[in-house]
């Protein structure tokens, strides 16, 4: 978990996500129509927000979904997702509490890695989403292969 570097947390929560991934970018917009009706927080691509101003690289954004809370923390890969579905409209929230038990955030994070992997052929993936060892393209190396969100 990493907290805001220059004391700085966002005035809501922020859902960060790979906006070069067009499964992330299906799932953001999924959340922002059913999740989070009512703009509870806010979702950007992790290319347009300022991410030292948190914590965090490229590299971080590339590898998982990342939620800054309003305290600064951030949470990645499954608990972000959990933390949206906790911050959204109230019949999503126990799915969210429920993803972050121990035990169940185990598998929740194995649930997320396979999606990552596999984000590709998911509703809404291209192969653009397609992990480094799945890329044959000059985009090899350039994504890592936990990305989704």
């Amino acid at each position: 978990m990493h907290a805001a570097t220059d004391g700085s947390s966002p005035q809501r929560g922020l859902l960060i996500f790979d906006g070069d991934c067009g499964f992330c970018t299906t799932s953001a917009r999924f959340a922002t129509r059913w999740v989070d009706r009512r703009d509870r927080y806010d979702i950007a691509p992790w290319q347009q927000v300022d991410l030292a101003r948190f914590g965090l690289t490229e590299a971080d954004c590339i590898e998982a979904a990342q939620f800054v809370r309003r305290d600064g923390t951030v949470a990645a890969a499954q608990f972000a997702i959990a933390e949206g579905l906790k911050h959204g409209a109230p019949p999503w929230r126990p799915l969210g509490h429920l993803i972050a038990l121990p035990g169940i955030s185990w598998v929740a994070g194995k649930v997320y890695t396979w999606v990552a992997d596999h984000r590709y052929a998911l509703p809404g993936g291209t192969p653009a989403c397609a992990p480094t060892h799945l890329s044959d393209g000059p985009a090899a190396g350039t994504k890592g292969s936990a990305s989704v969100g």
